[in-house]
């Protein structure tokens, strides 16, 4: 696995917001907390409206916090931040100590004033809220913060354009840092500047770029000229290192390239971006094979210079790569053996060939969209590609084939925001459109037509209009709002924080963790301990048919760790209800695929999965229920597709504490917990 980052974008036509308004803000929703904080504590449980106020006052909170975080999106809000240091610091002072009201009510909710069926109200509006606030102390705080790192001393009161610049840089900097889980052993990023505030024919910048040119490996630091415009990349390559290592490396040279900050500084100045993080399955860790790679080949300078310039990056093999070469004649460097090279290479020979004189807009994307639809049609695997050209600087080009791999194109106000994975869009896009690699636009035609290829048009960045998609087959595919979805997770989700890596982050937080999925569900009542998991968990429906006798079998499923924690809440509820119920834990996929029966409208389904998208537990719940069964999940995402498959669903955790390591383990042990109280809470019934 590995990891693809792009974006571009257009000039933005919004104002710089004011920070004093916003300051007043983030008062109100301070004012809205403390009201929170004090009807919770003067209700308790004899007061339901109590609790439902202050979910109330908490999602105004939210609203408040939510229209800072807005605000200071995007450029605007970086300038903003940028252009007012004193009201900046003022701001993220505020924003900062939001998070004490915050921890004020989970204290309050910890001592069992609240009971299992208000829980989850107030749950979500503290999801919400909480996501606001990291929004704004820790992503757009932090934005301006870098960009002014990247900038490395320049004033960004009188260079927008460089902070324009620096802000799609630092975007892609920040989401490499995210997508590393899916590999770390190298990264790279193309910054492509059109119009750049350099005069390209006096001797001296002449000099500067002939002593950084290396076209023909592409290796950090390399710059390259492309009809007037720059190419500057930057790589890091190492075997062993730290998560964050890569990033830090490409910050640095990025901060410290005077010759980038001098393009960048014209107020015409544009800048895309592409990028990726690396796990090698196709040649050696080395810079030459870090991605993005571009279409230099060993010919003569000539021939170099006049082949139209691509690069590339990739996820996935291009598993007839070396055939490809064979049948091209291509004439790779030998430095570079990952397959990825074929990608750039073959992209610039299909432009030549295809004798478009590229007189306009319209000819140029035309043609660069057809070469490239027909360059990856050619290649055998499962795999994601994004190019970009000198040929057409607007247009950024993707193509998803397979089940292996994904691509999300995240929308924000003036930009899109490309990568691997949602969470590496969602800092600056809560929507995206996903790119389907599987589902063939023509039945009659499956395997021709399965994949997409999409053109992102950087003048109109930010809108669905600007997205063009097409089948492998070349059939047009319309986007419309039906194919925007909405971000389930945050930037906060999937902070690392001062830990080293995931799996010490999540052993960490095992604890809070566990104890939050017993909050209010197991309480004390005149001396005793009592298990009470509400009505969201066990809907009175499925309370009365335990009751009645109508259900009489359970099956507990899961996959992996999942169905592991489902033996232990199969063993308790066997132990406790023995006498009425059969109770079994097994794979979801042994269900679907050796146990359903015509007839199931005596067995409740008990699904457990963290993220409530595992797709083999999904698909048996649907085959269950449409023989009769009723499903009861234990599940941490509210939203997820199991979520709207179950009749009950009991949160672990808070409802969205994300595991980001493979090792499951805060996620194993809050489902143990959940299980045990479930478990109680059907004998009970």
């Amino acid at each position: 696995m590995c990891g693809i980052i792009a974006v571009i974008r257009r000039p933005s036509d919004r104002p710089v917001p004011g920070l004093t308004g916003l300051e007043a803000d983030l008062g109100l929703a301070r004012g809205h907390l403390e009201s929170a904080c004090a009807l919770l504590e003067s209700s308790g449980l004899e007061s339901s409206g109590g609790a439902l106020d202050a979910s109330a006052e908490i999602r105004l909170a939210a609203a408040h916090i939510g229209a800072v975080d807005q605000a200071l999106r995007g450029v605007p809000g970086a300038l903003a931040l940028l252009g007012d240091s004193i009201a900046a610091a003022s701001l993220e002072s505020m924003a900062s100590s939001l998070s004490k009201n915050i921890e004020t009510l989970e204290s309050i909710l910890d001592t069992g004033l609240v009971d299992a069926d208000h829980l989850e109200e107030l749950n979500e509006a503290l999801v919400e809220v909480k996501d606001a606030q990291w929004a704004v102390s820790s992503d757009r705080i932090k934005t301006a913060r870098s960009i002014a790192g990247l900038l490395n001393g320049l004033d960004p009161a009188t260079n927008h354009a460089a902070v324009t610049a620096m802000h799609s840089v630092q975007v892609a900097l920040s989401a490499i840092d995210r997508l590393e889980v899916r590999g770390r052993d190298s990264a790279g990023l193309q910054l492509f500047v059109t119009n750049p505030a350099l005069d390209l024919t006096a001797p001296d910048v002449l000099s500067l770029i002939a002593q950084r040119a290396d076209e023909r490996l592409y290796r950090s630091g390399a710059v390259c000229v492309v009809d007037g415009a720059l190419g500057f990349v930057y790589k890091a390559a190492a075997e062993i290192g730290e998560l964050g290592d890569n990033v830090a490396a490409l910050r640095r040279s990025i901060s410290e390239d005077a010759l980038l900050h001098l393009a960048i500084m014209g107020s015409s100045a544009q800048i895309a971006v592409l990028g990726h993080t690396r796990w090698a399955s196709v040649g050696i860790i080395s810079e030459a094979n870090a991605h993005p790679l571009n279409n230099i080949e060993t010919v003569s300078a000539e021939s170099r210079i006049a082949a139209p310039y691509v690069a590339a990056a990739v996820n996935g093999d291009v598993d007839n790569f070396r055939e490809l070469i064979e049948q091209n004649s291509l004439s790779i460097p030998v430095e570079i053996t990952t397959d990825a090279k074929v990608i750039p290479a073959l992209v610039s020979r299909a432009i030549s060939a295809s004798g478009t004189e590229l007189t306009s807009d319209s000819d140029s994307s035309g043609a660069l969209i057809s070469a490239f639809s027909k360059t990856v049609a050619t290649f055998e695997g499962s795999m994601a590609i994004a190019a970009h050209s000198g040929t057409d600087p607007n247009q950024l080009l993707l193509a998803l084939r397979g089940s292996g791999q994904a691509l999300y194109i995240g929308l924000a106000d003036d930009s899109y925001v490309v990568a691997s994975e949602p969470y590496g869009v969602v800092e600056e896009a809560s929507q995206y459109v996903r790119l389907d690699g599987e589902t063939p636009s023509d039945l009659d035609n499956p395997e021709a037509s399965r994949g997409q290829i999409v053109a992102l048009d950087a003048t109109q960045a930010g809108s669905l209009s600007g997205i063009r998609r097409f089948s492998y087959d070349g059939s047009v595919i319309e986007v419309g709002a039906k194919d925007l979805a909405r971000a389930e997770v945050t930037t906060r989700d999937i902070d690392l924080g001062a830990f080293p890596h995931f799996l010490l982050k999540e052993i960490s937080e095992s604890p809070a963790s566990f104890r939050k999925t017993l909050r209010a569900k197991l309480i004390e009542r005149d001396g005793v301990l009592v298990v009470d998991v509400g009505s969201d968990a066990l809907p009175d429906s499925i309370r009365e048919k335990l009751s009645a006798g109508v259900l009489r079998r359970v099956l507990v499923i899961g996959q992996g760790t999942a169905a592991v924690a489902g033996q232990s809440l199969a063993a308790a509820l066997a132990d406790l209800a023995s006498s009425r119920l059969v109770v079994e834990a097994l794979p979801a996929t042994e269900l679907s695929g050796f146990r359903l029966t015509e007839d199931m409208t005596e067995t409740l389904v008990i699904a457990i999965s963290q993220s409530g998208t595992t797709t083999d537990t999904n698909r048996t719940v649907d085959l269950a229920r449409s023989r009769g069964a009723v499903v009861i999940s234990i599940v941490n995402r509210r939203g997820s597709d199991l979520t709207d498959r179950s009749d009950g669903v009991l949160y672990t955790s808070d409802g969205r504490d994300v595991e980001m390591s493979v090792a499951s383990t805060k996620a194993f042990y809050a489902q143990i917990a959940a299980g045990f109280l479930l478990a109680f809470a059907i004998a009970s019934a």
